[in-house]
């Protein structure tokens, strides 16, 4: 099953990041109740002022359609653009090939060690 990943980042006024997200939690609370929906998470960066993080993981491009058709999206859209957005950069990304990072020894590897050729 190829999955999906958003991630990215939202920049507005700082002093408005605190009160998007908390007016947007009702709205991350319902997307968690998504068919499809495995994380919706956006929060502060902690070291860039202004910046909001998302990140989000669905279960396939249906999952995401239809989160794009229903209300939690787009009440969010309309909630974090009432905040002043100065910019924003986010992508979506296929996943073809999941597996942990640890291998049975508890080493960290950086190659696809369960990928078969």
């Amino acid at each position: 099953m190829t999955r999906i990943i958003i991630s990215g980042t939202i920049d507005m006024p700082p002093e408005n990041v605190a009160p998007a997200l908390e007016a947007g939690r009702p709205l991350i609370d319902g997307a968690l109740t998504e068919e499809g929906c495995l994380d919706y998470d956006w929060c502060p960066d902690p070291r860039i002022p202004g910046r909001i993080r998302v990140f989000e993981r669905w279960e396939s491009e249906a999952a995401l359609k239809a989160h794009f058709e229903c209300e939690w999206y787009l009440r969010m859209r309309d909630n974090i653009g009432a905040f002043g957005i100065t910019g924003s950069e986010i992508y979506k990304y296929r996943v073809d090939l999941m597996e942990p990072v640890y291998d049975e020894t508890m080493t960290p590897r950086a190659d696809f060690f369960t990928a078969k050729d």
